[in-house]
């Protein structure tokens, strides 16, 4: 539905959402009312870039053709049936994101946060079953950020974050170690210990990469300890970062890893996967979901998968990724580092540069960015970008940091 549509001006839209919605949302002062590949387009056609990709969500492109067609077959056949008879979307999928990412099986959820919940749980009902009462405490990262439920922000390692703040106290059974250092996660780890959770990259905590001997140390000393990993790759995963799934950067594999975002191409789906070893926890009614497995959510999911991998957009992250934090480092003022892997960017500024103001430059230029507190600009484009719009976001990004020194 787009504005010209309704008969309201867009100062009525606004006001509507003033009006009836509880507004948790920083708004970008425009309605958007199409997007195609690399562009958000609003109710005066005017193109935007983006560099957000509905935050890391629109990975082949927003609207890619062939998850559109996928969504409108699929609602020709039916849309919703919960999970009694079995659907086609679903199979399909199932065997498309094991086999290619080499785990043995899935659960389907709606949301990143869901599937940090459903990790969770799986983990712990693991845990409890194989090694008694006890054993369900998890350890998570300093500074990490897994989701908005009850479970997934008791595991996020920020007390002082907006996500935690007056909701009172948290889920009990987690504790936090400090990221990248191998010897903290291994010092907190006790009899009550069932499992270690983390990022491969700190999406949230300001887009800091996992080291290599810190990710692989980790997957060791759960061997070591009898105890699981699982990894969140619900921003990272999907080709983000150079790789189908982070983890395989490093040449590991988790005991259960989360997953959602680029996953649905646009359409809201989430998922775990585990090995089969863990996954017998979960039993007959130990834990469901009325829309996870939508077939049409799935049935987009496989196009959107398949387009990533046929297209080999994690080749492209990789390369574009690297050519984005070249010519950062070269052309954008005060910046004090920029970091990343593949196309999940970091850009963190000298003080004095507040990461907020240089989000609201660009999207006045007509570059869409998110910022994560007052110092770091994010970058998570769809994966299909060339050379020419990484150019025009640095442009952008550079004339909007002079702007403001």
């Amino acid at each position: 539905m787009r504005l010209q549509d309704t008969g309201l001006t867009k100062e009525e839209i606004k006001a509507k959402v003033d009006t009836y919605m509880i507004e948790t949302y920083e708004r970008f002062d425009m309605v958007a009312e199409r997007a195609r590949g690399m562009y958000v387009y609003d109710e005066q056609g005017t193109p935007y870039l983006d560099f957000y990709a509905g935050i890391a969500v629109n990975s082949a492109g927003s609207c890619n053709d062939k998850v559109v067609l996928a969504v409108i077959d699929q609602v020709m056949d039916i849309m919703q049936t919960f999970n009694y008879p079995y659907t086609v979307p679903q199979a399909l999928l199932a065997e498309k994101i094991c086999t290619t990412i080499g785990m043995d099986k899935i659960f389907y959820q709606n949301s990143g946060t869901e599937a940090n919940e459903a990790m969770i749980k799986l983990a712990r009902k693991y845990g409890v079953e194989t090694y008694g009462p006890h054993k369900f405490e998890i350890i998570s990262a300093k500074m990490s950020f897994h989701g908005r439920t009850f479970g997934a922000m008791s595991a996020t390692g920020q007390p002082d974050n907006a996500c935690q703040v007056g909701f009172g106290d948290m889920t009990p059974g987690f504790k936090y170690a400090t990221y990248n250092d191998l010897r903290s996660f291994e010092e907190a780890i006790t009899e009550n210990t069932i499992g270690i959770m983390v990022e491969p990259v700190q999406g949230e905590g300001g887009v800091h990469p996992a080291k290599p001997e810190f990710l692989k140390g980790l997957r060791k000393l759960c061997d070591d300890k009898g105890i699981l990993l699982l990894i969140d790759e619900v921003q990272t995963g999907w080709c983000r970062t150079g790789a189908v799934m982070s983890y395989m950067n490093y040449g590991i594999k988790p005991d259960i890893v989360s997953m959602a975002k680029a996953m649905g191409g646009g359409m809201p789906i989430a998922a775990i996967c585990a090995t089969k070893k863990v996954a017998k926890a979960f039993t007959m009614g130990s834990h469901g979901s009325t829309f996870g497995g939508h077939p049409v959510c799935c049935a987009a999911a496989f196009a959107e998968v398949n387009e990533l991998l046929d297209r080999d957009l994690a080749g492209n992250a990789k390369k574009m990724g690297a050519y984005f934090l070249e010519q950062a480092r070269e052309k954008i003022p005060a910046l004090k580092e920029a970091r990343g892997q593949g196309c999940m960017l970091g850009l963190e500024f000298e003080e004095g540069i507040n990461s907020v103001d240089v989000k609201h430059k660009c999207f006045d230029k007509k570059l869409l960015t998110t910022a994560i507190g007052t110092q770091v600009l994010r970058l998570v484009p769809p994966l299909i970008l060339q050379k020419e719009h990484v150019d025009e976001a640095i442009r952008i990004i550079a004339e909007a940091v002079k702007e403001l020194m």
